[in-house]
């Protein structure tokens, strides 16, 4: 495969940037003996793609996400990605034969709201998601209290729509190691578990502050009691045998008096790695911080 698979969309808390320190805290049990893969937010996919392509001992592997639309992608990608080509080819072909941003805009407009009235098939939505995510403000995915996507035009000057080459080579990967994908909450999967299990977790995380949610990207807020709820499934899988590691915010590192994580988690084991975070409304928002990764295992 000469294309590297990777990330179709660009996705809020992707975590392409933090691969190769999260690989230094990935279990030496899972190199050692086939072993199943089970992401319950699977999101933008860096990580699943990061697997899928560095274990060859995969014995099965499960996707999961609340996000339906993001999930109908995935699907269409492994199982008819030639068609998801042609329809993106032509939206790419549209958007960029016209000139001046005020004419694309209406484009990205019409398009956004015939997303929003959800009357397409999957591979027109799908297209869909992946032309707004390539033509909106920082690539963001969000949507509002009634579920529609509300993220405004992003101006970009010659934005790629259709990367074929990364399309092929994330259909073949899905398609080669027979990905089971799923839609629906998270505390579903521990039911997929299957000998030696490895969960990595990656939930919306918790705001910093008040002003710093980027966590609605289905209909309703991940809140503090979904963050207990979380804590409470990896206490389950705790008692099942399986490991797992989970991806969040370092509250504490803003606010010191803030230990919501180190007392939820205050039985696991808890490490800070330092990330950049690019998708921020506020520019002056954007920049170095840590980010917590939580462990079941030494």
């Amino acid at each position: 495969m000469s294309t590297e698979a990777k990330p179709f969309l660009k996705w809020a808390g992707g975590k392409g940037q933090l691969l190769s320190q999260l690989a230094e805290h990935l279990p030496r049990r899972i190199g050692e003996a086939p072993f199943t893969y089970i992401e319950p937010f699977v999101g933008g996919g860096a990580m699943l793609f990061y697997m899928l392509q560095h274990f060859g001992n995969l014995r099965k592997v499960v996707i999961n996400d609340v996000n339906d639309d993001l999930i109908s992608t995935y699907s269409i990608i492994r199982d008819d990605v030639e068609a998801l080509i042609i329809r993106l080819q032509v939206l790419e072909q549209e958007y960029l034969s016209i000139d001046g941003q005020e004419a694309r805009s209406q484009l990205f407009y019409d398009i956004r709201d015939r997303y929003n009235q959800r009357q397409d098939d999957g591979i027109v939505r799908a297209s869909q998601l992946i032309f707004l995510n390539k033509t909106c403000f920082n690539g963001l995915y969000r949507v509002n209290a009634k579920g529609l996507f509300n993220v405004p035009f992003g101006r970009y000057a010659n934005p790629t729509i259709c990367n074929a080459d990364v399309l092929r080579a994330d259909s073949q990967l899905l398609r080669s190691a027979n990905v089971e994908i799923l839609q629906g909450d998270f505390t579903h999967t521990s039911e997929l578990a299957d000998g030696l299990t490895f969960f990595y977790l990656d939930p919306p995380y918790r705001p910093l502050d008040a002003t710093s949610s980027f966590t609605a990207y289905a209909k309703g807020d991940f809140d503090d009691d979904d963050q207990r709820q979380l804590a409470a499934f990896c206490k389950r899988l705790d008692d099942m045998g399986c490991l797992w590691m989970e991806s969040n915010a370092d509250c504490s590192a803003k606010n010191p008096e803030d230990t919501f994580f180190e007392d939820l988690y205050r039985d696991y084991h808890i490490h800070r790695v330092s990330a950049s975070r690019f998708i921020n409304a506020n520019p002056s928002k954007r920049g170095k911080l840590t980010e917590l990764v939580i462990k079941n295992y030494e």
